[in-house]
């Protein structure tokens, strides 16, 4: 090959790389269009019983499917005996869909709440509460559990065996550092659909962790 030839191939993987960057750009841009409006919108969320459905005025806004670990510690017994926590620590990832591909949205986690609603009870647990991050914006909500079905109960949460379905109420909410709002007014967080992260049922010695994978889905309500 020439150096005209070399010159002609160079000149098309850069025109195609340039056109590949445009395609990129565009579509993150949509998909941070289509983010930045979800706390507008309102989406459709099943049927569930009572003690896991949230109060009357507040809609649904954003689903987010999620895959990860729930996290448990083995502890001794006022027995002598040891057994696991079945209080976890959840890490997970979740994800929404656009253009048939899967997009991280939101990172969930246990931390401190850093802005606790003034009816929250006080002091904070200094164990931490479950968190949900935007990974577009940095905002967060913290929320603790007040409701909840077993596994395999429920066509909310059909996956016998595995943890439990939760309804969750905000305990704290904060904007993101360049004023990001995606759960700035989060007021519920159902957990549904869960798959694994059941609590472990193996033997287990004191101070011993173990990291159990699952799936949920993850829908985020806001007063209407």
């Amino acid at each position: 090959m020439n150096r005209f030839e070399k010159n002609v191939v160079s000149q098309k993987k850069n025109t195609l790389r340039g056109r590949s960057l445009l395609v990129i750009a565009f579509a993150l841009a949509c998909i941070f269009g289509a983010v930045g409006k979800a706390a507008a919108q309102r989406i459709n969320s099943p049927a569930t019983p009572t003690d896991i459905t949230p109060p009357r005025g507040n809609t649904a806004f954003l689903l987010g499917r999620a895959k990860g670990t729930q996290g448990y510690t083995c502890l001794p017994t006022s027995t002598g005996g040891t057994a696991w926590n079945p209080t976890a620590r959840p890490e997970a990832t979740l994800f929404a869909d656009f253009f048939g591909h899967p997009i991280q949205i939101i990172t969930h986690f246990t931390s401190l709440d850093e802005n606790p609603h003034e009816d929250t009870p006080k002091p904070v647990p200094l164990s931490g509460n479950a968190t949900w991050q935007s990974s577009f914006d940095t905002s967060k909500v913290w929320a603790g559990a007040i409701g909840h079905i077993d596994a395999g109960t429920d066509a909310s949460c059909p996956n016998k065996g595995s943890i439990q379905c939760l309804l969750l109420q905000s305990l704290g909410n904060e904007v993101g550092p360049t004023g990001g709002k995606l759960l700035d007014k989060v007021s519920f967080v159902q957990r549904l659909n869960t798959k694994g992260g059941a609590v472990p049922v193996t033997a287990c010695t004191a101070g011993q962790t173990q990291l159990v994978p699952y799936t949920a889905d993850y829908y985020f309500f806001h007063e209407e």
